[in-house]
């Protein structure tokens, strides 16, 4: 009797290691993707929280044209919020608007070939833009034009609900 239960007990206590086998290994595999338990994580979802709150005070985001706004005040070429991020988090920090299927840089202390990364994309196969275009926020590692970085990005949405720019927020990993 006591083999009868034992084997009947075995069997599901193997399948429950082996399926925490294989979902260990799918974390594995996915961490690059997973959010930031890094040095960065906090002082970016503390970061990502005030470029949130710093546009919110200007009022509802909306786009006018191919222009981001929030409220009255155009973001476009506007680097307060991002350059007041980095002095004090010494992050990089972008907005991007919705452009056709992607979302282009329109303020940004991301810096390309010695300026201002405006006007480039968000790159369009990347992890990021998957979970913006699904309305999710996206936290871990990426490449930004060349090089990796520990971020976070979110959507930012109009007041109808539709995705129409993202907030980002990042450290290089290596300077």
């Amino acid at each position: 009797m006591f083999r009868k239960n034992f084997r009947n007990l075995i069997r599901p206590v193997l399948s429950l290691f082996v399926l925490c086998l294989v979902m260990g290994c799918a974390t594995v595999a996915r961490a690059e993707d997973a959010p930031s338990t890094s040095e960065h994580g906090a002082k970016i979802k503390e970061a990502m929280a005030e470029i949130k709150s710093e546009a919110a005070k200007l009022g509802e985001p909306k786009i006018d044209g191919n222009a981001l706004l929030f409220g009255t005040t155009k973001i476009d070429a506007d680097y307060t919020i991002v350059d007041a991020l980095k002095s004090k988090y010494g992050c990089t920090a972008t907005f991007f608007v919705k452009k056709d299927d992607g979302f282009i840089r329109i303020s940004t202390n991301v810096i390309k070939d010695g300026n201002r990364a405006v006007g480039t994309p968000l790159d369009p196969n990347g992890p990021a833009i998957a979970a913006i275009k699904k309305g999710e926020a996206f936290y871990g590692i990426v490449d930004i034009l060349g090089s990796k970085y520990d971020t976070g990005y979110e959507p930012v949405k109009n007041a109808a609900g539709e995705i129409i720019g993202v907030y980002y927020i990042g450290y290089p990993l290596s300077k």
